[in-house]
């Protein structure tokens, strides 16, 4: 064997030892280049689709109801009583402020599913916020701002004079 590579003896390994370079292992290319522009690397938080949270709201109290309705249905109440105590149910839960935390009772982000995905970016928008708000971070920080302002500074600072050929251009010191 040469370099080192592969068996020492191909006995009793059922191979005949022969080695064979892996053409399918990819090399990782510069590190430097990105086909992608540097604003699309940048983390942006996914917005939760409004419509699919209100669904799933109502779709919550409609168990709640549905729960309340065997429930009565196994205890034998007559269909007329089952039919307003379900529909004060539903009028109470759609029309209360605790719409919102009707599916959330004692849940928080960690008992949300992966599927869910609108409810966790909204639990991760929130959580975010408390944040922001407990650090005194304002909304419109935007990461690395500092160091941007401190360029506009300094290039404001240098003055711009006319070179020769009658270009604008920083002004040149002689040492």
């Amino acid at each position: 064997m040469s370099s080192n590579v592969g068996l020492t003896t191909p006995r009793g390994s059922g191979t005949s030892g022969y080695v064979q370079r892996n053409l399918s292992n990819l090399r990782p290319r510069d590190s430097s280049f990105s086909p992608y522009p540097a604003d699309s690397l940048k983390h942006r938080q996914r917005q939760p689709n409004a419509e699919i949270l209100e669904h799933d709201r109502l779709r919550q109290i409609e168990v709640q109801v549905f729960e309340l309705r065997d429930k009565l249905e196994d205890e034998e109440v007559d269909e007329d009583e089952i039919e307003a105590q379900t529909e004060a149910l539903r009028r109470n839960l759609l029309f209360s402020n605790e719409g919102d935390e009707v599916k959330a009772e004692g849940r928080g982000k960690k008992a949300l599913k992966v599927h869910q995905v609108h409810e966790l970016a909204k639990a991760k928008i929130e959580e975010s916020d408390r944040l922001r708000r407990a650090l005194g971070i304002r909304e419109d920080y935007e990461e690395g701002g500092h160091w941007k302002r401190g360029e506009e500074r300094l290039r404001e600072a240098i003055p711009e004079v006319k070179n020769e050929d009658g270009g604008r251009g920083l002004k040149k010191e002689k040492w």
